[in-house]
């Protein structure tokens, strides 16, 4: 039971507005949150003893400051668990893209132990332990689409059209304090409600500052754009297209430029995390 792969999916950010900028320098948004049917995917073995030992690390990251360790670590504290786990993490989400990844991985985290070590700790409460990791960790610890408010942790649970994505990264990162201490980024965005902000044509506030500053970006973006509906996603560096059907995406996909590197996906309103986790407490009989 407990080496089955628990889905870590990527998230888009369909819309994302900066509306102000908090003395603590935090930026105030209004964007809308879907997931997308891929992802990375982790595996937990129950340890007897305290220990937290991911089996999978990254290179360049230490692990106390790897989101996988510290999830595990935090929850393991909180709910005052005294058994361990090794955590293997199978990576397909590109780092630095705007799509979540460590956010998400913290998340199933927080989810799949949570199951595993029996600590009985509802969503809710596991978002809040989730927030002090990074602020979309609650939108993925929810596991529904979201528009989001606040740093992006004020969630309100909508259901946008489920459309097919080409979502492609330009072969560069991008660091998000470079985007977000950018002079030049809007930041007085006009607050709307989300009924509005539905039904008002989508765009990103950060997406000037990534055209800008990297031609990749404004190279992919146009040349997408010439096919479909297409932006940035958080920071970036990972841009998408909207369509409506599977072959529409990949038609498009296979004339991409060598340059760069996609994949197709759907946007889904309810998480995979979640749809597994169902499954899995059934199987387990605790449902």
């Amino acid at each position: 039971m407990t080496q089955q792969l628990w889905p870590s999916p990527a998230k888009l950010n369909l819309f994302l507005y900066i509306t102000g900028q908090r003395p603590n320098g935090y930026h105030d948004l209004q964007t809308l949150f879907q997931f997308v049917d891929y992802g990375d995917s982790l595996s937990f073995n129950v340890r007897d003893d305290s220990a937290i030992v991911l089996t999978t690390p990254t290179d360049g990251v230490a692990d106390e400051d790897n989101l996988v360790v510290r999830a595990a670590r935090l929850l393991q504290a909180h709910a005052g668990v005294s058994q361990g786990a090794e955590i293997s993490l199978q990576k397909r989400i590109p780092m630095g893209g705007g799509l979540g990844g460590g956010s998400s991985n913290a998340a199933t985290v927080l989810i799949a132990l949570n199951a595993l070590w029996q600590c009985g700790l509802c969503d809710t409460e596991l978002a809040q332990l989730g927030v002090t990791l990074g602020a979309d960790v609650p939108v993925f610890v929810m596991g529904h689409a979201a528009f989001a408010e606040g740093i992006g942790e004020i969630l309100q649970p909508v259901e946008p059209e489920e459309k097919w994505y080409l979502i492609a990264h330009p072969g560069v990162t991008i660091a998000t304090p470079l985007i977000f201490g950018d002079p030049e980024l809007t930041r007085n965005t006009p607050k709307r409600t989300v009924n509005v902000l539905l039904d008002t044509p989508y765009a990103n506030d950060c997406e000037p500052i990534a055209r800008k500053r990297f031609y990749e970006v404004e190279q992919l973006l146009s040349w997408l754009l010439e096919y479909a509906p297409s932006r940035l996603t958080g920071t970036g560096a990972c841009v998408f297209a909207e369509f409506d059907t599977e072959s529409a995406a990949r038609q498009v996909l296979d004339k991409m430029p060598t340059w760069s590197r996609g994949f197709v996906a759907q946007g889904v309103n309810i998480s995979p995390l979640h749809h597994f986790r169902e499954v899995w407490l059934r199987t387990a009989g605790k449902a």
